[in-house]
């Protein structure tokens, strides 16, 4: 049964409501969650009837989707769910849904060759891998890193979505250093993950900001504005960095060494895509890279603790030289 994104955004909002147990939700109370909802969503207000929220609930407790919600009334005028720890989102795969799923990736496969499609295998070995586990005597082969606690994952849908129909967006945003919250009316050009954080990449007052996701408190679309496309090449934007931070800055040849332990490693993981072996000495292995120094390169350098020593420039050696020479006056420290 088709379903469009509207009515889908409909029962993942009562859905959400019915999970919430510290309060109670009447008819009307859903019915005002779900055209907030579709506001964020569409960006207007959009009416949405007594009639189609009931209808949903219906539809939500039947099994025409697969949900089969145990949506119940209680006081007669309040809804919940009477098993608590139900979600739409939770219910099991059926057979059926495994068996075409699988036949989907089959013909995805058929396409692995060609140039548009050369990334594909690992997502579609990933993609199986999470059909086969949702079976109750299959177990999944493949573990993913993910963090439960990540903020701001909620927003990648409609910060997409403003991306691809070209529209400017509002963000509520409060960095680390923040006291406060600020408004922010901006141009989005790109998302970016790095280190299992996402970014956005867009324009604010004519220059390139990166927002972290996990400090967007919110998002709404403004349809006042008219939205400017800069056509962001991502590999390109990107290519001479380590991270997200990108400066006006011009590469330079980072050279480092790596002791011998480490260097596989590094030789197998490189630090960047520019990564050169230049020499091996008894007691490791000379690389370069050809990058822009930025608090990311830092991070990873410093990660390497006394595996790495930083030949040159001058400026970024002295300047981890410092940060370690810090480090250890912490640890000189008896109490603080």
């Amino acid at each position: 049964m088709a379903v469009n994104k509207n009515a889908l955004i409909r029962y993942k909002t009562i859905d959400k409501c019915l999970q919430n147990k510290f309060r109670q939700w009447t008819l009307n109370d859903l019915i005002e969650a779900v055209s907030d909802a579709l506001y964020e969503y569409e960006g207007k207000d959009v009416d949405v009837s007594k009639r189609t929220v009931q209808l949903d609930l219906q539809m939500m407790r039947s099994d025409k989707l697969g949900y089969n919600a145990p949506i119940v009334v209680y006081d007669r005028k309040y809804y919940k769910y009477d098993d608590e720890d139900y979600s739409i989102i939770n219910i099991p795969v059926t057979d059926k849904d495994i068996k075409v799923m699988n036949e989907a990736i089959q013909l995805l496969r058929q396409f692995k060759d060609f140039s548009l499609f050369k990334e594909m295998d690992g997502v579609l070995q990933r993609l199986e891998d999470s059909v086969n586990s949702s079976q109750k005597d299959k177990r999944a082969i493949i573990h993913l890193d993910k963090n439960e606690q990540l903020k701001g994952l909620e927003f990648i849908d409609v910060l997409y979505e403003a991306i691809q129909n070209k529209k400017v967006i509002e963000i509520t945003y409060q960095s680390f250093k923040a006291r406060n919250a600020s408004l922010m009316l901006v141009h989005p050009q790109l998302l970016k993950e790095f280190n299992n954080r996402w970014f956005l990449l867009a324009t604010h007052k004519g220059k390139f900001i990166t927002l972290a996701l996990d400090r967007i408190l919110e998002v709404s679309i403004n349809e006042s504005e008219n939205y400017s496309d800069l056509e962001i090449n991502g590999d390109e934007y990107y290519k001479d960095i380590v991270g997200v931070t990108v400066s006006n800055s011009r590469a330079q040849r980072i050279e480092f060494w790596i002791d011998n332990k480490n260097a596989p490693y590094v030789i197998t993981k490189p630090f960047h895509s520019s990564q050169r072996l230049i020499k091996r000495t008894e007691t490791g292995v000379i690389f370069n890279i050809l990058v822009q120094v930025n608090f990311e390169l830092e991070r990873l350098i410093l990660g390497f603790g006394d595996s790495i020593e930083v030949i040159k420039p001058k400026k970024l050696r002295d300047r981890i030289l410092k940060k370690l020479k810090i480090s250890v006056g912490n640890y000189s420290e008896i109490s603080r």
